[in-house]
């Protein structure tokens, strides 16, 4: 199993979460995360904001 191979404070959960952050730096594409990943459009968005704020559009509210 995979989870006896990891250090024991690292989760399935933590490395799959670190795996779509990384993406989202090297790409900056939230379709590309959406396709590998299986994740919907919001939490793609999320993680390349969260990776590139600089490209992220504020609208006025």
């Amino acid at each position: 199993m995979l989870r006896k191979t990891l250090p024991k404070d690292v989760t399935l959960v933590g490395l799959r979460q670190d795996r779509m952050l990384n993406e989202a730096f090297a790409t900056g594409d939230p379709l590309k995360l959406m396709r590998l990943f299986g994740v919907t459009a919001q939490t793609a968005m999320r993680y390349v904001t969260a990776a590139h704020p600089e490209h992220t559009a504020k609208f006025p509210r």
